[in-house]
């Protein structure tokens, strides 16, 4: 295997790890807050409540993450959790396209390109 592929390896290997390690810390730090901040009766888990609906746009996710909401810096996590692999997919299409293999380069698009529109498409 040539220096270069093996350094590309590395460099994925690096980013899913670091993707993983920051996702579980947002999602710690939220789990601490929220237990910081609970106060109350306990929780009637005998049914299901949904989550409300402006907590389902990624846009109020962030919002509320910024705001330093229990809640939603879990949410945040979990999105950085699911973003880590998609951007390891990007990063093997820019990768394997600058060292010209183009069978993978030809891969991980398709990949990519499910991972996506499974992702931004509710079905």
């Amino acid at each position: 295997m040539p220096a270069t592929d093996q350094r590309l390896e590395v460099a994925m290997g690096q980013m899913l790890r670091i993707g993983v390690t920051v996702a579980a810390l947002v999602v710690l730090a939220g789990g601490v807050l929220y237990l910081f901040h609970a106060s109350g009766p306990p929780p009637d888990y005998s049914h299901f409540h949904g989550a409300p609906a402006a907590q389902e746009h990624v846009g109020s996710i962030f919002a509320g993450a910024l705001r330093s909401e229990s809640k939603s810096l879990i949410e945040f996590g979990i999105l950085l959790l699911i973003a880590t692999p998609i951007c390891r997919v990007l990063f093997g299409v820019v990768g394997f396209s600058l060292l010209q293999d183009w069978l993978y380069t030809g891969v991980s698009a398709i990949v990519l390109t499910v991972l996506l529109l499974s992702f931004f498409t509710r079905r």
